[in-house]
């Protein structure tokens, strides 16, 4: 992957964090976004990791040349940056961005969200998710994982016509309040690799292509 962050040590930072995953490489960094498009264009990397404020370029442009519509031979863009503005991450998404995520969000959603990005999937920090899905509510108090699993109703609304079993019911919910595989796993007493299977599953049933989308069907159902 490439890093284009103009922070110096916040690129000494991630790659130290991503480069000790055994299944990820580091192949090159960037300080502005001009020097990142190029580099993007000659490497070829599986995916760019860039920040929105940067010299040149900003993150935004960077993703609309590389990986937004109408771009021949699309490269992956993830987002982190500190800057959390909703028109800002609405418009990295519109134009091709795999994931938005906030540097305080730490490590592990950094190298969950990379993951994500590589699998096709989109990540977005839950500090971010229901405000974008919510506009107009006000800001989500952070979700506390249960001692045991809820009882969740399939269509947990009340709908008797959902195509999702009670577990998937639950996982949607949680999902829809923003948390990760693996902070679902904790809360349920599940793996996080059985949360992931689940997730696939509700976005068979529901035919929708990620979590963003699963949040999405579950608010317009509330």
């Amino acid at each position: 992957m490439l890093l284009v962050d103009d922070q110096d040590d916040i690129r000494t930072g991630f790659r130290l964090i991503l480069g000790s995953q055994p299944d990820m490489t580091v192949v090159g960094e960037a300080a502005d976004g001009l020097t990142a498009v190029a580099l993007a264009r000659e490497l070829r990397p599986d995916l760019v990791v860039a920040d929105i404020r940067m010299p040149g370029l900003d993150g935004l442009e960077v993703t609309r040349r590389l990986a937004g519509p109408g771009v021949p031979d699309p490269v992956r863009v993830l987002i982190v940056t500190t800057f959390d503005h909703d028109d800002q991450v609405r418009a990295a998404l519109r134009d091709g961005a795999c994931g938005f995520l906030l540097k305080r969000s730490g490590p592990g959603l950094l190298i969950e969200g990379v993951r994500a990005a590589m699998s096709g999937d989109v990540l977005i920090s839950p500090q971010l998710t229901v405000r974008l899905l919510q506009p107009s509510a006000a800001a989500p108090t952070a979700p506390t994982a249960p001692t045991a699993p809820a009882a969740v109703a399939v269509g947990s609304r009340g709908d008797s016509a959902s195509p999702l079993t009670a577990r998937e019911a639950e996982i949607v919910r949680l999902v829809a309040d923003g948390l990760t595989n693996a902070e679902i796993g904790t809360a349920l007493f599940i793996s996080p690799g059985t949360v992931k299977t689940h997730v696939a599953n509700v976005q068979a049933k529901l035919g929708v292509r990620n979590r963003v989308g699963i949040a999405a069907w579950h608010f317009d159902r509330a």
